[in-house]
């Protein structure tokens, strides 16, 4: 894992796998991020806690951590974020607090851990070079 320069994350993010957080679960949520921020939020279960917890504090818009998964025999979701986002061909990401042994500098009281799998469909783009597609390192 590692903390993002924080204005530098722009683009969209589907998150198939539930997010929970403090005991509550969302589904469906797509993320909109410009400049490290995200400006848009939608959620298919949960919409209203996650605009609440996006109020939380100034830092809870912002991304803290971003991650590759790549446990090829972590291969499905165990409903614990902590195995999920190790899943092989998933990226994962945390809304809120950076840490600070990454270089990230995001503070917030919020650090929620997202897992996003991109197996059958998806593309990240680093500096213009595509990186992961449907799960796989192609650089």
């Amino acid at each position: 894992f590692t903390g993002p320069v924080e204005d530098s994350a722009n683009g969209v993010i589907q998150f198939d796998i539930p997010a929970s957080y403090d005991g509550r679960t969302i589904e469906g949520v797509r993320l909109v991020f410009r400049e490290g921020k995200v400006v848009e939020a939608s959620a298919r279960q949960g919409q209203a806690y996650l605009e609440h917890m996006l109020e939380i504090d100034a830092g809870a818009r912002y991304l803290g951590e971003f991650a590759f998964g790549n446990n090829a025999r972590v291969d499905r979701s165990t409903k614990n974020v902590l195995f999920d986002e190790k899943i092989g061909g998933t990226v994962h990401l945390a809304l809120g607090a950076s840490y600070p042994e990454t270089g990230g500098v995001n503070q917030s009281a919020l650090h929620w851990d997202m897992v996003s799998d991109l197996r059958q469909k998806g593309e990240v783009w680093v500096d213009d070079v595509l990186f992961l597609k449907e799960g796989k390192i192609v650089v």
